[in-house]
């Protein structure tokens, strides 16, 4: 089989190193002069940023007038986007994963959706930056520093009005040389360094310290930190380049670069020996380009050199370099060992032989055979290799004749484990559709491998390449949400509809559900997307759309947010969490106003809402009784109103607040037709609080009344003292005459007032009669059998016999029981009364004749 183009035939080699310049792309752009412009380049094959240099004079003819506008291109030169900048002249342009970020001299910068024409976000570095001004700035993937008019470096880290914050003093007087940023992953610090060439030295910045490297070389007009952060390349003033260890400890290499300048001139005519930029090839080699001269450098001298008239921009990649000019955009690259184990001449490795077997074979000759034979030990390893060598490979002929090699190989092996085969066909299906012209992103597989599939995702959907995304996630197993999101937003703010029209709306809905329903997954969620319906004012839309959110905790806070607190409430409800439903039920408290807020819990109208307010009444039950009073106010709970009320005043330790509650408590029972005994009772509750409050200050707080109950409170005046008062408690609270005997009958007894308790027994008869007159006696400590026996001829006669006996008084007791004639009870009592007198005394009543 016959081939156009060897894969060899891009190689060149410096210093027995081989490198490979593979053109990707003829540039469909109308860039006459990248000289003209301020470029960025995004890193792993990323998009290019072209403004005008405002700064330089350029022909009118060149350029048309008006606003400076940003174009962004892909890597082929299809335009992507048009921002349009009114700030003052930027001083950087740099990509970060989503977005594009200008600073302009004066410390404001912008971040682009590139996703999003027209949309962007701006951040300032403070106003003490915009009084001085930016000199220049570095950035990095997480943030950027800048020099300030007063020769102090600022670094501000994320891109979202991250802190800003200064590095420590620089001691510069004037501008330095040049300056770099050292990232904080590739820092001995672990923060972020800079590196300033001042006078003949380099001095490290950082945000605690300043560090002299104390070298003598400079100064340098460039310093290049390599991919992997363990070398710099520096360009001293006298046309040196040097190669040297991050920390300044190792000299790896120094090569005199003025012979690579050529004949021209720097703006005050003299000899430019110095290149304009200085980038490393992956971590291989320095590359310096003099406008369209671009020379890669090896470390003892030798070099490659490549014309693109009349400029060219490179960029340094994790693998490999990029050249961009108005005409092409090539990626050069130290060629993978791989490749150069199959296609290096005279190649003896193991996957060259195979790959010469598959030849054999396909030309049906017997040597496929003895090479196979050959191999046969280290044939695993050799279809390893061309299935390394296939990702490694632009072309897509050949990466299927690497891969047939491979697979040809495979035959021969009873073992082998075919899933590195089958994932570097998949990669390369996906690394082809990227690198499509249309598409134009350039990844090679390295920096494909190093980033991972959804940072090549993500690209796509900044360039609203939605299918293609789609269609990469779903052949490499990962899940399409964030593709089909980024779509359904993409499309919600592209639509112009008006918010009213509900037909509108529903439509939209419905086709974002229906996509979402066949690509998606079945636990997909919405909120994302309702969040940016309702960002675009599309508020009904955002409500459709969290109809279909399966989970609640995800519904409920942007329906908060959008004000639909109803149905954030009824979700929250019926999701069953009940910390949900709390956090809802605070969250309006907090902000509406009482009468909003109650409308809402109103499950008269909404019965599903039920659960909300009991967790409502039981929360504020423990938390917030005042909001639970005002609950039951205006829902017409005047019984439940009451009986807080109740509550209040049973657990309140001030009397007169007890009266207050009694009192509202005896107003809400009245308001209840069916609670009229509640109201009555509480009515007098709270006048009797008021009655004890009353002698307390008639007593001038001798005693302690509040709190008592009537009786209680009764017999509580009759032991102090104040029966007129106890008279007046019992005739304003009708108590009844049984119970007033038994009360001061206790009380009297407790004072031991005995002549007390006989002038009361004779005052009326006893409605209680007299026999609890000798029990209570008999109960008190010490018994009063003496005084209790006086009162036992009071008695009923046929329980004399038992109070005298209990009385001790057994000789009486027998005479009770004779004059009544009750033998059985006089048997009882002889059998009963304790040996000696007792029991003499009531032998002597038996014997005595009646």
């Amino acid at each position: 089989m016959a081939y156009t183009v060897s894969p060899t035939a891009t190689w060149d080699t410096i210093e027995d190193v081989f490198y490979r310049k593979e053109e990707v792309y003829q540039m469909a752009w109308n860039v006459p002069d990248l000289s003209d412009y301020l470029v960025a380049v995004s890193r792993n094959g990323g998009p290019i940023a072209l403004m005008r240099d405002e700064r330089k004079v350029l022909l009118q003819s060149r350029h048309t007038g008006g606003k400076p506008k940003i174009q962004v291109y892909a890597s082929s030169g299809r335009l992507i986007a048009t921002f349009t900048w009114e700030l003052s002249p930027p001083i950087l342009l740099q990509f970060t994963g989503t977005h594009l970020v200008v600073l302009s001299d004066e410390g404001t910068y912008r971040l682009y959706d590139l996703s999003s024409p027209g949309e962007y976000t701006q951040h300032t570095l403070g106003s003490e930056v915009a009084d001085l001004g930016v000199v220049s700035a570095r950035a990095w993937e997480d943030g950027l520093v800048v020099l300030t008019g007063g020769l102090q470096f600022v670094e501000t880290r994320g891109w979202k009005g991250g802190r800003v914050s200064q590095l420590v003093d620089s001691g510069l007087s004037e501008a330095p040389h040049s300056w770099a940023v050292i990232p904080p992953e590739y820092s001995a610090s672990g923060h972020v360094e800079v590196l300033v060439s001042t006078g003949s030295t380099v001095v490290t910045l950082d945000a605690l310290e300043r560090v002299d490297q104390r070298i003598s070389r400079g100064p340098f007009s460039h310093i290049a930190l390599s991919p992997n952060g363990r070398f710099l390349a520096l360009v001293t003033a006298t046309g040196m380049l040097w190669v040297v260890s991050s920390d300044f400890a190792r000299n790896l290499s120094e090569v005199d670069i003025s012979q690579f300048a050529g004949s021209g001139t720097d703006l005050h005519g003299l000899p430019d020996r110095l290149p304009e930029r200085v980038k490393w090839c992956g971590d291989n080699a320095v590359v310096l380009s003099w406008g369209g001269r671009v020379v890669i450098v090896g470390p003892k001298g030798e070099s490659i050199q490549y014309d693109h008239p009349p400029a060219a921009v490179i960029v340094g990649e994790v693998d490999s370099l990029r050249i961009i000019s108005s005409a092409t955009c090539e990626v050069l690259q130290k060629v993978p060992d791989a490749l150069l184990a199959v296609f290096r001449p005279g190649s003896d490795h193991p996957a060259a032989v195979l790959y010469d077997a598959l030849d054999h074979f396909e030309r049906k000759s017997p040597k496929a055979d003895e090479a196979i034979r050959s191999i046969r030990p280290d044939l695993a390893r050799a279809v390893d290799t061309c299935i390394e060598a296939a990702g490694q490979e632009w072309e897509v002929t050949w990466q299927r004749r690497l891969l047939k090699a491979a697979q040809f190989g495979r035959a021969f092996l009873d073992l082998y484990n075919p899933n590195d085969f089958v994932t570097m066909a998949q990669t390369l299906k996906v690394l082809n559709a990227v690198r499509y012209y249309e598409v134009g992103i350039p990844i090679t597989y390295q920096q494909y491998i190093a980033a991972g599939a959804p940072a090549l995702i993500s690209r796509l959907l900044t360039r609203n390449e939605h299918v293609l995304a789609l269609r990469i996630s779903q052949h490499l197993g990962l899940r399409p949400d964030p593709v089909l999101k980024h779509w359904a937003a993409a499309r919600i703010t592209r639509a112009k509809g008006d918010p009213r029209d509900t037909d509108g709306d529903a439509a939209l809905c419905d086709a974002i559900v229906s996509k979402f329903e066949k690509e998606g997954e079945k636990d997909v969620s919405y909120s994302d997307i309702a969040q940016k319906a309702y960002e675009n004012g599309r508020v009904r839309l955002a409500t459709m759309l969290l109809d279909h959110e399966s989970r609640a905790a995800e519904q409920v806070p942007l329906l908060l947010r959008m004000k639909q607190d109803k149905i954030a409430l009824e979700k929250a409800v019926g999701s069953g969490d009940t910390d949900l439903v709390y956090h809802v039920l605070l969250r309006l408290h907090s902000s509406l106003s009482p009468g909003e807020f109650f409308a809402v819990l109103d499950d008269s109208l909404s019965p599903q809402l039920t659960p909300a307010v009991k967790l409502l009444q039981v929360y504020a039950k423990e938390n917030d009784r005042q909001l639970l009073r005002d609950f039951y106010y205006q829902d017409d709970r005047r019984t439940e109103n009451a009986t807080l009320e109740m509550e209040e005043a049973g657990t309140s330790a001030v009397a007169e607040e007890r009266i207050e509650h009694l009192k509202q408590a005896a107003k809400f029972f009245a308001e209840d037709k069916a609670r009229g005994f509640e109201a009555k009772m509480a009515d007098e509750a709270q006048r009797l609080l008021a009655v004890q409050l009353q002698y307390e200050r008639e007593t001038d707080h001798k005693f302690d009344f509040a709190g008592l109950t009537v009786d209680a409170f009764i017999s509580e005046l009759l032991i102090e003292g104040l029966g007129k008062r106890a008279d007046r408690i019992r005739a304003d609270w009708k108590v009844p005459d049984k119970r007033w005997w038994w009360l001061k009958l206790k009380a009297l007894a407790k004072t031991h007032n005995w002549e007390g308790i006989e002038t009361f027994a004779k005052s009326k008869k006893s409605p209680i009669g007299y026999e609890p007159f000798v029990t209570h006696l008999l109960s008190l400590d010490p018994p009063q059998p003496l005084h209790a026996a006086s009162y036992v001829p009071r008695c009923d006669a046929k329980a004399r016999p038992d109070l005298y006996a209990k009385c001790g008084q057994w000789g009486k007791a027998a005479e009770s029981a004779k004059e009544r004639g009750d033998k059985d009870k006089l048997e009882e009592i002889r059998r009963s009364a304790p040996p000696g007198l007792p029991q003499r005394e009531v032998e002597e009543v038996i014997r005595r004749p009646k």
